[in-house]
């Protein structure tokens, strides 16, 4: 009996160890969790930040600005994903972004923290001082806090001068896209404006006093996808004084809603105005409500700076090719024709911006913007607009800045383009264009192969 008892027990050992070498060959690896997008929201509202009412920042160049600032956030991170792909060789010019070291740890973290705080001094490097303080007290805390712990230094090195490396390639790239440093020539004195009475000239009084066009040449700017280089530029209506052509009623139509203007058609109108002097500029809408979303879903890092890179090149391509149409046809803005034609007493909701109207800016960003998030995020994702919650009462017109809600990015980006009109400054012809260039603009974005096969 006794050897009974020793031969079970020793079966039964062998049994339990041969068990767990079988449990332990089945176990499967351990899950690497990527880091989190607490540290690309941060830089996505300082970004912001530093935009709010910066002297020199026009709607297309801060365009421009969230362009490089998306790309680098992206290409800064993306060595480190297992599901996403460097966007560099599809771009118009292919661009050359360094290599990361093989089978060497990186800090993905301090990666983006080094490429964001260098390219945000580039881009506006006319902010002032108060604004670049921020930019170094944030860099210095994400370094600070992603640092403790890691007794290897040369990681954090690494990581650090890769974000920096990168941001220095890619803004060597943007040197030769056009629009380099244009903020120092927004607007150009030696412009030679067709004559006629169908073409705008800039308003005696509106959002900027100035005789000079703003950024006339814009529109041969390198767009960041190829694609969006070649796309056409849409046909405009014929210029007409008769009050039967459609040239006619789509300005009459203007004319009839600014008599008529709801309470909240005013608030629509005012929390889509986005005066660059005033606010973060239209792009810079956009890139919020990519905060906003962002806020919301908490994805991982490469997630987050995949839908501000698609946001930052969206809105880019969105104004080149808009600046395309606008300094073509030299269209009339409302204010013009009305004056001219209509009733000379005439005074849009909202004070006409300093270039030409067809086809809307604000449609055709808002469109592209759209268009992106509802691939990253679906068409029926609801959110509410907090990005003027904080803006003080509009004394003049007596409008308080109230958050807007919203069922999906195509209602948001809609109204958008509405508010153009209900602001007396285009015509519905203008923002129906620019809504479906958006389209076209958007998906041409969404078409870049940012992801990996799955296998």
């Amino acid at each position: 009996m006794k050897n009974i008892k020793i031969l079970f027990f020793t079966l039964s050992t062998l049994w339990l160890i041969t068990s767990c070498e079988r449990t332990k060959e089945k176990d499967p690896e351990p899950i690497e969790i990527p880091p989190s997008s607490e540290i690309a929201l941060k830089w996505g509202k300082m970004t912001l930040r530093v935009m709010y009412k910066q002297a020199g920042n026009s709607p297309v160049y801060g365009s421009r600005a969230l362009g490089y600032m998306g790309l680098t956030m992206y290409e800064s991170v993306v060595q480190g994903s297992k599901t996403h792909n460097s966007i560099a060789n599809q771009l118009n010019t292919p661009l050359f972004v360094p290599k990361i070291e093989i089978g060497k740890k990186y800090i993905w973290n301090l990666a983006l923290n080094a490429g964001q705080a260098a390219m945000l001094r580039k881009v506006f490097y006319f902010a002032p001082k108060v604004k670049q303080d921020l930019i170094d007290s944030l860099e210095r805390a994400v370094k600070e806090e992603y640092s403790i712990g890691v007794t290897d230094t040369t990681i954090t090195a690494r990581s650090i001068n890769y974000g920096k490396e990168v941001a220095n390639a890619i803004y060597e790239y943007s040197k030769t896209d056009g629009g380099f440093e244009g903020n120092k020539r927004n607007f150009d004195a030696s412009y030679e404006f067709p004559s006629g009475r169908q073409y705008w000239i800039p308003p005696l009084s509106g959002q900027v006093v100035s005789p000079y066009p703003l950024q006339p040449y814009w529109g041969k700017n390198r767009t960041f996808s190829p694609l969006n280089a070649d796309l056409p530029i849409p046909d405009f209506m014929t210029y007409s004084r008769d009050t039967s052509s459609i040239f006619y009623k789509e300005f009459f139509a203007v004319y009839k809603k600014r008599i008529s203007l709801t309470p909240e058609e005013r608030e629509i109108a005012a929390w889509w105005a986005d005066d660059p002097t005033e606010t973060y500029s239209p792009p810079g809408h956009s890139y919020s409500i990519a905060n906003i979303v962002l806020e919301n879903e908490k994805p991982n890092i490469y997630f987050a700076a995949e839908a501000y890179a698609r946001i930052g090149l969206g809105v880019t391509d969105a104004f080149i090719n808009c600046w395309k149409a606008k300094y073509k046809y030299h269209a009339l803005r409302p204010l013009g024709y009305i004056f001219n034609e209509i009733n000379s007493i005439y005074t849009p909701f909202w004070p006409e911006p300093p270039f030409p109207a067809f086809y809307s800016g604000h449609a055709v960003q808002g469109s592209t913007a759209a268009t992106v998030l509802e691939d990253l995020f679906g068409k029926s994702y609801q959110f509410i607009d907090v990005t003027h919650k904080n803006r003080p009462k509009d004394l003049d017109r007596n409008i308080e800045y109230k958050p807007r809600s919203f069922s999906s990015f195509r209602q948001m980006s809609d109204e958008s383009a509405y508010s153009r009109f209900l602001g007396g400054i285009h015509t519905n012809l203008d923002n129906e264009v620019g809504k479906a260039e958006g389209l076209k603009i958007g998906g041409n974005i969404n078409m870049l192969q940012w992801r990996k096969p799955i296998m």
